[in-house]
């Protein structure tokens, strides 16, 4: 119970330093929620969403699981793709990877950890999807690296694939999606040059994302 108290006292400290620096804060963020942003994300304790770009709360949504999927019989993500989209009215979706992925370095790797590696059959699907330019990276860690840049633009395409982007997309609401990557090393994000707006260009950029990864020495 020792920890848990820490994290109440953590909590009331947070709370009271933003009121002494602006009193009606939480009044504000109560009364609506209206963030421009979707992140779907890395459940990673390491690459929290508001704190790398510089958020306050309300500012964006987040969806985040392990290895950053989207599946399009996860009830979960979609959920969250249709709140952010339809009722939100979200401008951008950005799917971020983070370089030293552990679930993608299971895959990697063929580590069994569990139940979680039903979860990541879906990674497993890019890593064989992929096998022949990944086989051309010698280096293991610029594999793994590889192996979760190509990730990120592969769950691009699966939020691009869903019926609710897909139907924004055919009634002219402004949406775009995007694919980052973010690093543990030194705190930057790192943009893949996968930036899609409509239906049409999906097929475009993914295959010039893809090159662009693919040159990478």
């Amino acid at each position: 119970m020792h920890d848990l108290k820490d994290l109440l006292d953590r909590n009331r400290a947070w709370s009271d330093s933003l009121v002494a620096n602006d009193p009606q804060f939480f009044r504000r963020l109560s009364e609506q929620q209206a963030p421009k942003y979707l992140w779907i994300g890395c459940s990673d304790s390491r690459v929290p969403a508001n704190q790398i770009i510089d958020m306050a709360p309300g500012e964006v949504f987040v969806h985040r699981n392990v290895a950053n999927v989207v599946v399009h019989t996860d009830l979960n993500c979609l959920s969250t793709i249709q709140f952010a989209v339809d009722v939100l009215k979200v401008e951008h979706i950005i799917v971020v990877g983070h370089y030293g992925c552990g679930g993608v370095l299971a895959v990697l790797e063929e580590h069994r950890l569990g139940l979680v590696d039903n979860w990541l059959r879906h990674v497993d699907d890019v890593k064989h999807k992929h096998a022949e330019a990944l086989a051309r990276v010698t280096d293991p860690q610029q594999r793994h690296a590889r192996l979760c840049e190509l990730n990120v633009l592969e769950q691009v395409i699966n939020v691009c694939q869903t019926t609710v982007v897909r139907d924004a997309w055919d009634r002219g609401q402004a949406l775009a999606v995007h694919g980052w990557i973010y690093s543990l090393r030194n705190g930057r994000v790192r943009d893949l040059a996968m930036h899609v707006a409509n239906n049409n260009e999906l097929a475009r950029a993914a295959a010039a994302a893809l090159a662009l990864v693919n040159e990478q020495v």
